[in-house]
């Protein structure tokens, strides 16, 4: 009997940008508004149940109404195509309906679970677009691969997707390509950014890893991450903060001046946004800029966490809380810029990609200790955010203030380990 995904040892995600033609564009987006229709169908039969039996007096047409949310939402596939027969169309693909009741369903769990993202909201219409499908091979399939199941490769470069058929396709590692027999297809998202840009994203399990473990190497660094240099290591080597977003700030600022008088001068000549081309046309330059900052921060930090964790055998980085620190608006926008989250979890699943260790430590008075006596900056001495060199009251050790973090950081960790 083979293995199911979750069965399945070695779990890897890839993401392939796709050239769909005129009617697949069609079918995306209409995949896309049903999926998101029948989410925000799902939180309304929900939020419809949830104040119904908050009425404490027993009505009849109200304990009536209770029944039917109640029966609807124990099969709400049938219970929502029934209602909407639209649905039935067969433009739409099944599947991308039942994508859409799981994740209803994952939200709620990880609202249980996590208690921080708060309930489901009901999803507004924008201009990225999105929904899920998923691969299913045949009974007859005894050895589930790339090349076999209902989204599959046709060759190098296009593979086939339910309902919108032959794709081309570029950017899947040669690594892939090369294991394609080896590998089966789960969860496959299709995307349209708000550029245009259309991707498929593939959840992919195989029996054998995607990456080969690294040797130990019996090296172990800390890391200080801060907006003055980015980072700090404890060996004392520095990678400077890029500040993509502040480079690019203006121009940003002033394209945005411009879509803003556009957006005025269409509702004032009673023209939709949808139908204004000159609109459009300022739209999309800000979303490319927007884009492009994004995947410049994205590929610095690839390269930065790549290195980190293929040069150590144990990374120990400061627990962060991005959200407390957005709260002081002198240092939001660059807190936001630098994507210091964003490196936490690619250090956490590429470390257990290559084998080695990270954890984050509490990063109390990391900084006010020194990391050769211990003696802590408390009162008056304690150190400001002005105070980037300092020299220790009790041992006379001269310190550079992210170096010393990064050493305590570390000391910290190998405790912890």
């Amino acid at each position: 009997m083979t293995k199911t995904m979750a069965q399945l040892p070695y779990h890897y995600g890839v993401k392939v940008r796709v050239f769909p033609s005129t009617e697949q564009k069609r079918l995306i987006k209409r995949n896309s508004d049903a999926s998101r229709f029948i989410y925000n169908e799902m939180n309304g039969m929900n939020n419809d149940l949830f104040w119904l039996k908050k009425v404490k007096t027993p009505i009849t047409l109200v304990l009536k109404r209770i029944a039917d949310l109640t029966e609807r939402l124990k099969k709400p596939s049938t219970a929502i195509s029934n209602i909407h027969g639209w649905l039935n169309h067969p433009d739409f693909d099944s599947l991308m309906k039942a994508n859409a009741i799981k994740n209803y369903k994952t939200a709620w769990k990880l609202f249980r679970q996590v208690h921080q993202a708060g309930t489901p909201n009901f999803h507004k219409r924008g201009y990225s677009q999105t929904y899920q499908t998923s691969c299913l091979y045949s009974a007859k399939v005894t050895a589930p691969t790339m090349k076999n199941g209902s989204v599959r490769l046709t060759d190098n470069h296009h593979l086939q997707l339910p309902k919108l058929g032959r794709l081309r396709f570029k950017g899947l590692p040669l690594k892939i390509l090369e294991r394609a027999n080896d590998i089966r297809i789960g969860t496959t998202t299709v995307s349209m950014d708000a550029a245009g840009h259309y991707f498929v994203s593939m959840q992919i399990g195989s029996e054998h890893p995607f990456v080969a473990k690294q040797h130990a190497i019996e090296s172990k660094v800390g890391i200080d991450l801060n907006l003055d240099n980015f980072l700090t290591d404890s060996n004392g080597q520095v990678i400077d903060n890029p500040r993509y977003y502040r480079t690019i700030k203006g121009k940003l600022a002033k394209a945005k001046r411009k879509l803003s008088r556009r957006a005025r001068r269409a509702k004032k000549s009673q023209r939709r946004l949808s139908e204004s081309k000159n609109y459009q046309k300022q739209r999309l330059l800000v979303a490319k800029l927007q884009l492009k900052v994004a995947n410049q921060r994205k590929n610095f930090l690839h390269h930065v966490s790549t290195t980190l964790v293929k040069n150590h055998d144990l990374v120990v980085a400061e627990e962060l809380r991005g959200k407390n620190m957005l709260r002081n608006h002198a240092l939001a926008m660059s807190i936001s810029d630098v994507g210091w989250r964003t490196l936490l979890s690619m250090l956490a699943y590429k470390a257990d990609s290559y084998g080695r260790n990270f954890l984050t430590i509490n990063p109390r008075n990391t900084t006010q200790t020194c990391s050769c006596c211990g003696h802590v900056m408390t009162g008056k001495n304690k150190l400001t955010l002005a105070d980037r060199e300092w020299t220790c009251p009790s041992c006379g050790t001269f310190h550079v203030r992210d170096h010393n973090a990064a050493k305590n950081i570390l000391a910290k960790g190998l405790v912890a380990l």
